[in-house]
C-alpha cells in the first residue's frame, strides 16, 4: 500500500471515529430509561419501549464499529496491515476504504 493511500485511509478512519463517538453519546442519551412515574401515557410508553430497543441495538452496533476502527488505527503501521490473512495478497485499497477492518481479500472472503 502506498503511503498516500494509507494516509487517506487513516484520515477516513479518524473522521469515522469522530462521527461514531458523537453518535454513541447521542444514542446513550436517548436510550436512558423513562421513569415509571413520568406521565407519558400507556401507548406512548409502549412506543418508547420499542424505540428504546431499536436505539439500544443501534448503540451496540455503533460501539462495536467504533472499537473495530480504533483497533485498526492502532495496528495500521503493522507490516501485515493491508495484506490478506489467507493468501497474503495485498487487499485492494478500495476494499480497505469501504471496510477498513477487512483482513481478507475479496477472493478469500467469498
Amino acid at each position: 500500500m502506498q503511503e498516500t493511500q494509507k494516509e487517506a485511509l487513516v484520515q477516513k478512519m479518524h473522521a469515522e471515529v469522530g462521527r461514531l463517538k458523537i453518535e454513541v453519546v447521542r444514542l446513550k442519551e436517548i436510550t436512558k430509561p423513562v421513569a415509571p412515574d413520568d406521565s407519558i401515557g400507556r401507548l406512548s410508553r409502549m412506543d418508547n419501549i420499542v424505540n428504546n430497543s431499536v436505539n439500544t441495538a443501534a448503540l451496540a452496533k455503533a460501539e462495536s464499529r467504533l472499537a473495530g476502527l480504533e483497533y485498526v488505527l492502532r495496528n495500521v503501521d503493522d507490516p501485515d496491515f493491508g495484506y490478506c490473512m489467507e493468501c497474503g495478497a495485498p487487499i485492494p485499497h478500495a476494499r480497505l476504504m469501504a471496510m477498513p477492518g477487512a483482513t481478507l481479500c475479496v477472493k478469500c472472503a467469498e
